[in-house]
């Protein structure tokens, strides 16, 4: 029996109790063994970094997972950072970092919510830092007092890209997903093509024009995984880029 790809995971800084803890979400945890049938390993978020290169080389994939937090806003523009924004700065310096070293090393990304904005960020582009304060744009947040199955329920459709990879997984035109963000993209990175788009315009997937495998979205596919196809299916697309790279490694 061949052995599962590994999947690495970079970790969100936390505080509980006075003490710091390196952590990730059981759900993308989940979902990379669910959905992509692959090993999930976490990759410490540390600085100094650890040397990615070196982590680089002993993954099949890696998941770059939402968070409570936000990217620091000078990695991407002048403004200020808002009161209240909660931040993580130890993985900003890992993660920034650790996508374009992916691309380049053929590892494949997929990326959701905050990594999703993570990538956008690693190639040059900007966010909104709150997407609900600009002209026209709707408010993409979920409402904190409703239950998870609530939260992560599908609210809206998205229009995905004639041709695209997300077309080719939905076999439709459109698909509805679930939204829990208050930041998103305002200036797209370079090298990527839009596979989405909200209702109200939002950039809500790419994926990056190069070779290999890279694909972000602002949605929440890991929720419950087994049991939307759509979901499913981005995460066995993933499965498989993984399969083929740990059969190249492994050759």
């Amino acid at each position: 029996m061949a052995s599962l790809p590994l999947v690495g995971l970079p970790t969100d800084r936390k505080e509980i109790g006075p003490h710091p803890f390196l952590a990730v979400g059981e759900k993308y945890v989940r979902a990379v063994v669910e959905g992509a049938g692959a090993l999930p390993v976490l990759l410490p978020t540390l600085r100094p970094a650890l040397p990615l290169e070196q982590l680089l080389e002993q993954v099949d994939g890696i998941l770059l997972t939402g968070a409570v937090s936000n990217i620091e806003p000078h990695h991407y523009s002048d403004e200020p950072s808002y009161e209240g924004n909660l931040l993580d700065p130890v993985r900003d310096a890992t993660t920034l970092s650790l996508v374009p070293l992916a691309i380049s090393m053929g590892v494949p990304l997929l990326a959701l919510c905050r990594g999703f904005q993570e990538v956008n960020v690693a190639f040059g582009g900007s966010l909104y830092q709150k997407v609900q304060e600009q002209p026209g744009f709707l408010d993409h947040r979920e409402n904190p007092a409703d239950p998870l199955e609530r939260q992560y329920a599908p609210v809206h459709a998205v229009t995905l890209n004639p041709g695209g990879l997300l077309a080719g997984i939905a076999g439709a035109p459109s698909a509805r997903v679930n939204s829990l963000h208050g930041q998103g993209v305002a200036r797209l990175g370079k090298g990527l093509k839009v596979e989405a788009v909200a209702p109200d315009g939002l950039i809500e997937a790419f994926r990056h024009e190069g070779p290999g495998f890279l694909l972000g979205v602002q949605w929440h596919p890991e929720w419950r995984v087994t049991e939307n196809p759509f979901y499913l299916g981005i995460f066995k697309a993933f499965g498989d880029a993984c399969r083929a790279r740990a059969a190249q490694r492994n050759h």
